[in-house]
């Protein structure tokens, strides 16, 4: 780690989500332009009218414009039908302009998602969400890494984190962050040793202790205090919980600044990285469908 990175009040330095993000966005415009502007499009599926879901998807549309990308957007009704949703998405899998599909979780009850995952090929789904995308991450081969997990990866390597021969606890084991963080810590090359931590782990705080690295993707509000970490340890906080005091994360960011080496803020830390990390699947998504040139 390196003196040119901001740090919090006590001193750790903060996992700046948002500067990385739109890093990441200036990096893809740039070889996009050098490639001469090619045709790269990311489409999102949006059912039903949950503000939130609408905020977030007009997010990654507005950032793969600024990343010089083509966006499609598919908007359904609430009532959509199961079968209407799995006709737009079919129709953006048979389309040969589309490079990444999107479909934006949770659907509207009565909706299942799984048959609607499912309908996405491997090399379209930039969400990485697929049971044949999660297949190929435990297998080691090409495909695309579930956003937010990797958005942690990029801000380890990012801030110089260092993980070979350390020790990782992520806390929470969701399929959608759990596992394949704990997949991506400890694969070769990373070399992280890994703990996964959940609801029936005991003494959750002797055993985060330990760690040099802690994910907090438990979705249980401030649940990491400053008991739980390591003086110096680095704690990336990805869970989501609304309260009375408004979205806070999993991490009491107040006291664990004080006592960790490094510490994403919340808003402003993994999130912003999901989507620069969605961005960054759509081009390698173009690539697999030779929409743009391989890099090797």
């Amino acid at each position: 780690m390196t003196h040119e990175f901001e740090r919090t009040a006590d001193g750790a330095i903060l996992l700046d989500g948002n500067r990385l993000r739109d890093e990441i966005v200036a990096e893809i415009r740039d070889e996009l332009e050098g490639l001469g502007s090619p045709h790269v499009c990311l489409a999102t599926v949006l059912v039903g009218g949950d503000r939130p879901s609408q905020i977030y998807v007009r997010m990654k549309q507005r950032k793969a414009e600024e990343a010089g990308m083509h966006p499609r957007h598919v908007q359904l009704p609430d009532d959509a039908a199961q079968a209407d949703v799995e006709q737009a998405v079919q129709e953006l899998v048979d389309d040969p302009d589309v490079h990444g599909i999107l479909v934006q979780l949770p659907l509207p009850d009565g909706l299942d998602p799984e048959p609607v995952l499912a309908l996405i090929p491997p090399e379209k789904d930039v969400d990485g969400l697929t049971e044949r995308s999660m297949g190929r991450l435990v297998r080691g081969l090409p495909g695309h890494v579930p956003c937010t997990p990797l958005g942690v990866m990029r801000l380890l390597e990012r801030y110089g984190v260092e993980t070979s021969g350390k020790r990782a606890v992520v806390v929470g084991r969701s399929t959608l962050v759990g596992l394949p963080q704990l997949l991506l810590l400890g694969r070769k090359g990373v070399d992280a040793t890994v703990t996964l931590a959940h609801s029936r782990t005991p003494d959750m705080v002797a055993v985060c202790r330990e760690a040099d690295i802690i994910v907090a993707a438990a979705g249980q509000a401030r649940m990491i205090t400053a008991d739980h970490v390591k003086p110096g340890a680095a704690v990336l906080d990805v869970g989501v919980s609304r309260t009375e005091a408004g979205i806070v994360g999993d991490v009491d960011f107040e006291s664990v600044q004080a006592v960790a080496g490094a510490v994403t803020p919340m808003p402003g830390g993994t999130g912003p990285m999901t989507i620069g990390c969605l961005l960054q699947n759509t081009v390698t998504a173009a690539r697999m469908l030779d929409a743009l040139p391989r890099t090797r």
